[in-house]
């Protein structure tokens, strides 16, 4: 089949553009492109086969591929929990094409979405760890174990290719049936919505609070969405860096939205907005004390945006931080001085909202078959899997392309398929 591999040498069969500036001369030299790989399997008993229909790239799948990481992370634990090369890819919309003799609870010719953790039961480990028994999967104490290399979810492992393929293989608890009357633009966002939903219904702002939406990509999107929809007393302010971002962010509910730059200017407008009194520092930047913002969520997760959030928030107040980044030195003195708290927000699991418990992805099919939720429209742009080059100059340029939410179409059409 064909696929996207990231970690090896180019494909000689590949035929690829020559560079024309700085962008592509660094897309060339990427350990990134199209190959002709084994297809996918059952790669245990109770796995199924499905066949890719739109396959999003993740933030982080993009940092990674256009090597945002390359630099200053060399001491990051989670390079334990990951292998390479891989066929990135962990959201996806896809059709299932072929039953392992065990798979239960889906069936061929079924649409699905996928809950990407390579968790005890995906990997074939008994008993389950305490938290895959507690349905936190994301927690799960087994990313290293069994037969499959080790690796935090699919896409991100060399023995379980992820979804930038042709094919793509999974455990049949990994999957969610997606209902008729769903659209595949929609039930690709199921795992970005399922990021910022976690964030938000595990951390909530108090009714009639203020909070602070942290960056515009697909996660904080998805969050001001959430908040508008599922807590409508809240006042929402955007930090947006495109102008695509910009105006998504007002559609989607903000009640104001602010530019990430000058970082002073930004920390201004949103004492201003917020009510907070700001106290300037001998050098850097000003803190409100008091300060009126209740949470920030935020999906950038840089030193340069937690010194704005922990400048701003109150007193007691929560930063709630979905990003990945690489690392670097902040100014945290506010932390302890505000008593704030700082909380690492993870993918996904099972969650508590509205007085019922079920996955976040079910979560999210019931809310877009109620009509509560439309995120539709963040679906930008669309790729197959040979132009690749062309979805990677999309992403590191959106403030000329005005991408959102980038996808590939690893099987074109597929017939008989939303």
């Amino acid at each position: 089949m064909k696929a996207l591999l990231f970690g090896a040498k180019p494909d000689p069969a590949e035929a690829r553009p020559v560079p024309s500036d700085e962008l592509e001369a660094k897309l060339a030299a990427l350990p990134f492109g199209l190959h002709e790989i084994d297809d996918a399997h059952p790669i245990h008993p109770d796995w199924v086969v499905t066949r890719p229909i739109l396959s999003g790239v993740c933030g982080s799948d993009a940092k990674l591929v256009l090597g945002d990481f390359h630099d200053g992370d060399i001491d990051n634990p989670m390079a334990a929990f990951s292998s390479l090369p891989h066929v990135p890819g962990h959201e996806v919309v896809a059709e299932v094409v072929a039953l392992g003799p065990d798979a239960r609870n889906v069936e061929v010719g079924q649409r699905v979405v996928l809950n990407p953790w390579l968790s005890c039961a995906p990997r074939g480990i008994q008993p389950l760890c305490p938290p895959c028994r507690a349905g936190d999967l994301n927690m799960c104490w087994s990313f290293t174990k069994g037969d499959i290399s080790a690796g935090v979810h699919i896409g991100v492992v060399t023995g379980a290719p992820g979804a930038w393929a042709e094919l793509l293989a999974t455990h049949c608890s990994m999957l969610f049936p997606v209902p008729d009357e769903i659209s595949d633009e929609a039930a690709v966002l199921s795992d970005p919505f399922s990021v910022s939903f976690h964030s938000i219904v595990r951390n909530p702002p108090p009714p009639n609070g203020k909070v602070v939406v942290f960056g515009a990509g697909a996660l904080g999107l998805a969050s001001v969405a959430i908040l508008r929809t599922l807590y409508p007393g809240v006042e929402i302010a955007v930090v947006a860096r495109f102008p695509a971002q910009v105006a998504k962010a007002r559609e989607f509910g903000a009640s104001v939205v602010f530019a990430h730059e000058p970082r002073l200017g930004l920390v201004e407008s949103l004492a201003e907005w917020s009510g907070g009194v700001l106290h300037p520092a001998l050098d850097g930047l000003p803190m409100a004390h008091p300060g009126h913002i209740d949470v920030v969520y935020d999906s950038v997760a840089k030193p340069e945006t937690f010194e704005v959030d922990v400048r701003v928030l109150a007193e007691r107040g929560r930063l709630v931080f979905t990003g990945v980044a690489v690392p670097g030195r902040w100014e945290w003195t506010p932390v302890y001085f505000k008593e704030l708290t700082i909380v690492g927000s993870n993918a996904f699991a099972m969650e508590e909202f509205e007085g019922v418990r079920r996955h976040a992805i079910e979560h999210y099919l019931g809310l877009v078959r109620d009509g509560r939720i439309d995120l539709t429209t963040m679906v930008t742009h669309r790729y197959p899997l040979e132009d690749w080059w062309g979805a990677l100059k999309t992403l590191a340029r959106p403030e000329e392309s005005g991408v959102l939410k980038a996808t590939f179409t690893p099987n074109g059409v597929v017939a008989g398929v939303h």
